[in-house]
């Protein structure tokens, strides 16, 4: 199975509601790590990447790791740029093969967003590629963009005209999600979901899903929230992995990298493919 639109992975789950792990990758030993878990579970996925992550690697080495990772693989899998305000990055990622992007301008008002998006679509759909968009920020930072502040959230027909004039792919509404950590049980408002969908049936994106419970996350998918975002619980597992290998090592005073390469892909391994089973996608390849 090459390499599919993003939105085709989405159409599909958005009709049998089950949710799409979409989740933010660091490096190479990450990028593989979810893609074999991928395979391992028969699951199709979406790697995302952050802005961040494509300067500290390189447009084009980060596109040529993932060309080589992807070649031949046996799931239907995606590349999608995440929360990008930036319109050249937005055009250098679609020029070199981004399967779909996140144009971010939910800092903008609502017109000049709308009138924006409009363009980047054009731009995407031009080249077989897709947009997501949004226009409310979702609380928290991530790899720099974003605030702390919860943003005011527009009106159902206000997001409604804002899908059906821009012609987006996917919509990220907020509905008290958060990036980063919650602190307690995010409380969410999961009618908006329902309302959007009701109205319009467009495939969601849920972001800020590390911390949410099983039970909010087959509610939403359920509502018709078929990309599911993961990028802190990765962070935190690949960091935390790292660090327990390296104390082990400094106390047994051996080094050796290609093992603590192992444990570390092998915990990223773990931790994706139980996303993949939480949302339903597993066995759902074609």
């Amino acid at each position: 199975m090459p390499v599919v639109p993003t939105r085709e992975i989405l159409d599909r789950a958005f009709a049998e509601r089950y949710g799409v792990a979409a989740i933010n990758i660091v490096n190479d030993l990450s990028l593989e790590a979810v893609l074999a878990a991928a395979v391992e579970v028969r699951a199709p996925v979406i790697v995302q990447t952050s802005v961040k992550t494509v300067r500290s690697i390189g447009l084009d080495l980060l596109y040529a790791m993932w060309r080589e990772l992807t070649a031949g693989i046996e799931v239907p899998v995606a590349l999608h740029l995440d929360h990008c305000p930036e319109r050249e990055v937005i055009t250098d990622c679609l020029r070199k093969g981004w399967n779909s992007v996140l144009f971010d301008a939910s800092s903008l008002p609502v017109e000049e967003n709308q009138r924006q998006t409009v363009e980047v679509v054009a731009e995407a759909h031009a080249i077989g590629a897709h947009v997501e968009g949004e226009i409310e920020s979702i609380t928290g930072v991530e790899d720099g963009i974003g605030s702390d502040e919860e943003a005011q959230r527009q009106t159902l027909e206000t997001a409604l005209t804002f899908i059906r004039t821009t012609g987006v792919d996917v919509f990220a509404p907020a509905i008290g999600n958060a990036h980063g950590r919650y602190k307690a049980e995010p409380k969410l408002d999961a009618q908006r979901v329902s309302d959007i969908v009701a109205a319009e049936p467009i495939p969601i994106a849920l972001h800020g899903g590390t911390g949410m419970t099983d039970a909010q996350f087959a509610d939403l998918i359920a509502r018709g929230c078929a990309k599911v975002n993961i990028s802190t619980a990765l962070k935190v597992t690949y960091m935390r992995s790292n660090l327990e290998f390296l104390r082990t090592a400094e106390a047994r005073d051996s080094w050796d990298p290609p093992s603590l390469f192992t444990a570390v892909r092998a915990d990223v391994v773990d931790l994706a493919a139980g996303f993949m089973r939480t949302f339903g996608s597993a066995g759902k390849a074609w």
